[in-house]
């Protein structure tokens, strides 16, 4: 896929961007003496990665300059990229993956400070103050899933379930689809997975094609558990299809994009995870800045002790709260 090159210069002060001084810090001081960031992603086309590039976007200004550069699924590009990205007046990189298991390649390809977004790496490839994660721990949507699923249901002892994984490989789809089958069996439910599959491009096409492949299979279904919500439109549009009671059967989502939250206001789909696209963006070029400054992310709120990771909260949404969204 050939690279697109798209360059992002923001000069107005942005107020949503708190940058922590870092008294006598040397380094990064970019072409003008400010900060310059790459920020490398396969592409910008899931609704969630849309969201998380207006966040990196919006959080630039006063001095922080950010580059996108799309790579498409070529993880040599991305590579390539990165390498030559020091060169090339960069000060730090935000990176979205293309593949979590080249993370040790892009680490050893700069000697620049990274920042990981939306496709976590294995901790092994995190280092304090130079490799980290900048996300939401995807252990709570899958458990924020699971208690509302039960709530919902009357805490039944055993359930039909269907997990819809998403893209296989990346570490939402892991941990999210880990995280509702240790809920289910810490709550002592004694669950059966009657369908799960990946869905590649996390797509509502996916969604649909997966439960249009269990409703061939006759079997009954108790929750619907998908790792986002786009997946979930497409399982609603094949569930109501085939005459699914989503009063009794809740879809639950991730992301709390603004299909699912309107479906959330139908009734057909029962509950989502806000997942702070804007939040995570604002927060990983706030720490590519502290790095590029030669500093440190301890000041920066969500993170972690061993400075490797920032969290940004997932929030729980259903029909009580879906207007607040």
């Amino acid at each position: 896929m050939k690279n697109i090159f798209k360059k992002i210069m923001v000069t107005a002060l942005c107020a949503s961007l708190t940058v922590p001084m870092l008294a006598g810090c040397g380094g990064g001081s970019g072409a003008s003496g400010g900060v310059k960031i790459l920020y490398s992603v396969c592409d910008n086309e899931d609704v969630f990665r849309k969201n998380l590039l207006a966040g990196i976007q919006g959080a630039a200004g006063s001095g922080v300059t950010v580059d996108v550069k799309e790579c498409g699924n070529a993880v040599n590009d991305q590579v390539n990229d990165i390498a030559s990205a020091e060169a090339n007046g960069y000060d730090a990189i935000i990176c979205r993956l293309t593949d979590a298991a080249t993370a040790g390649q892009i680490n050893a390809a700069t000697n620049l400070p990274i920042i990981y977004v939306n496709n976590a790496p294995s901790s092994s490839n995190l280092k304090a103050d130079k490799y980290l994660y900048v996300g939401s721990n995807e252990e709570q949507a899958g458990q924020m899933q699971v208690e509302y699923a039960l709530k919902k249901l009357g805490n039944p002892k055993s359930m039909n379930i269907i997990i819809l994984k998403g893209e296989k490989g990346h570490s939402a789809t892991t941990g999210r689809t880990a995280a509702v089958k240790k809920a289910l069996k810490d709550a002592g439910v004694d669950y059966n997975i009657v369908f799960s599959d990946y869905g590649p491009q996390w797509s509502p096409e996916n969604g649909k094609a997966m439960l249009d492949a269990f409703y061939k299979t006759g079997q009954t279904v108790d929750a619907v558990f998908s790792n986002n919500d786009s997946m979930a439109m497409g399982a609603i549009e094949s569930m109501q299809a085939n005459g699914a009671d989503f009063s009794k059967i809740p879809v639950m989502g991730v992301d709390a994009t603004d299909d699912g939250k309107a479906a959330i206001k139908a009734g057909t789909m029962a509950f989502t995870v806000f997942q702070d696209g804007n939040g995570q963006g604002k927060a990983a070029v706030e720490a590519a800045t502290a790095l590029a400054k030669g500093g440190t992310v301890a000041n920066i709120e969500g993170a972690t002790d061993d400075h490797m990771y920032v969290w940004v909260p997932f929030e729980a949404v259903d029909a009580s709260n879906v207007d607040k969204y």
